[in-house]
């Protein structure tokens, strides 16, 4: 099930919203709790068992971690749990990869390779794993206070609206509204209309832009304008369908009473790779540098190390995106390299260049990493390389031209405008009429009606981060 279907959209949320609005203030974390199961169960109710244990393993790990004084024993239980959710995440994730690549049989002897029966990744668990460990660690710290309430660490752990696909929300960050958050209607129209944008995020462009950047990437010789016009299209499809998917959890979530951050604030206007992060997957972002960047060292250690740090990080957050192809590696060293430069040209006093140009180059150098990033195999990466450097002709393949139709420009224009919204209107806003403001306000309920008309009609389309 998923946000963007007719089976959550016509049937699980009316009755959760119903249960939920019925129910006395102290109960609403257990109905949201057995909701957000029924919402993992209705993937795979084996998973579900599984999904149960892990926050069992996080209650008990944070119970564990808080009844020790002595620093020493502390740390042996925080590396226990931390290391029972690694390993899970391990196995589910990588075993297939290590696998093909090595083979298998340092894992079962005498069985070849080629008989493997491929593990089943369960969706959501990089992201639950993640907060898991987060909210070990802020118990280690003692910036937090384990949560004794199995019911309330639960509903914090398993709550469906973040669930599968982030933002990835810290424990600190909802302890107080778990245990005491408003559910009025102020908060509910405010969070419904977020709902609704973020649903026309992913149905009306995300959805549409899809089938161009998978016929591309099918191609055995991409053209100039063939690998370009894929590159593009996959780019927005991404961030549109991962931050349609964190606007829809962000809305849900105002509409129960929480308050989450935002996950993105437009990283396609970056003026650098540094700043293109501080703007993309903010929630990942922010868990790796204060759960990994900074206990490496971060930047207090030299220079050397602080290079190297930058390349660790980036390269764990790219083996994270992704366990059936080394391609999200190459990925993240890639980013990890570009945060190394940019650092070099600001700490050496490199002349700042102009901000067109930055921008410019920013994001061809993000949408150059998508390749890697969407290509299956290093091979097809390099297929889309020489087409994006022209070595395989420039014009149009046939296959693109059938293709393109004007629901994909339309699309791409969408998109664009929605990045440069803010901007435009911060540049408008005071000069147009209070009518034409109030009335601009009511769109996202068209578009919403024209996205479940167009689900009703093509059915869902998964998010693109529940792979990963």
């Amino acid at each position: 099930m998923v946000f963007a279907s007719l089976e959550f959209l016509t049937l699980f949320l009316p009755l959760f919203l119903i249960g939920y609005a019925l129910a006395r203030p102290t109960y609403r974390n257990g109905v949201l709790l057995f909701s957000s199961w029924i919402f993992y169960g209705w993937w795979s109710p084996a998973f579900l068992l599984l999904f149960i244990g892990l926050t069992l393993v996080g209650w008990v790990g944070g119970l564990a971690i808080a009844a020790y004084d002595k620093t020493s024993l502390r740390g042996w239980m925080l590396s226990l749990f931390i290391c029972i959710n690694l390993l899970l995440l391990c196995w589910y994730k990588y075993v297939n990869i290590l696998v093909e690549s090595f083979g298998n049989s340092w894992l079962v002897s005498g069985t070849p390779s080629s008989e493997w029966q491929r593990v089943v990744l369960p969706i959501g668990l990089s992201f639950i794993v993640l907060q898991s460990v987060s909210y070990l660690i802020d118990v280690y710290r003692r910036t937090v206070t384990a949560d004794r309430n199995l019911i309330s660490f639960g509903a914090y752990q398993s709550m469906f609206v973040h669930l599968i696909a982030g933002p990835i929300i810290r424990y600190d960050w909802v302890k107080r509204e778990l245990h005491h958050r408003p559910f009025d209607w102020v908060n509910f129209s405010l969070g419904a209309r977020r709902f609704m944008v973020g649903m026309c995020m992913k149905v009306l462009i995300a959805d549409t832009l899809a089938p161009v950047a998978d016929a591309v990437f099918l191609l055995e010789h991409p053209s100039f304008a063939d690998a370009w016009a894929g590159c593009i299209a996959y780019g927005f499809q991404l961030f549109f369908d991962f931050a349609g998917y964190s606007a829809m959890a962000i809305g849900l979530g105002m509409m129960l009473g929480f308050r989450f951050p935002e996950n993105f604030n437009n990283p396609y206007i970056a003026t650098s790779i540094q700043d293109f992060w501080r703007r993309w997957h903010l929630s990942l972002s922010s868990w790796l540098r204060d759960y990994l960047y900074i206990p490496l060292g971060g930047n207090r250690r030299g220079n050397v190390r602080t290079y190297i740090n930058l390349l660790l990080t980036m390269s764990i957050a790219g083996l994270w995106h992704g366990g059936d192809s080394w391609n999200f590696l190459l990925w993240g060293i890639a980013h990890g390299i570009a945060l190394c430069v940019d650092r070099v040209w600001s700490r050496f006093g490199m002349p700042d260049l102009p901000v067109l140009l930055t921008r410019t180059a920013t994001l061809i150098f993000v949408f150059l990493a998508w390749t890697v990033f969407r290509a299956h195999t290093f091979d097809a990466a390099l297929n889309m390389y020489s087409g994006q450097f022209g070595l395989q002709g420039y014009l149009p393949s046939e296959t693109l031209a059938v293709l393109l139709r004007p629901a994909h420009w339309l699309a791409l224009t969408l998109g664009v405008v929605s990045i440069l919204a803010p901007w435009i209107y911060a540049k408008i806003q005071y000069r147009l009429p209070e009518r034409v403001l109030m009335t601009a306000g009511l769109w996202p309920v068209f578009g919403f009606l024209l996205a479940y008309s167009l689900i009703a009609s093509r059915g869902a389309v998964p998010f693109l981060y529940f792979q990963f």
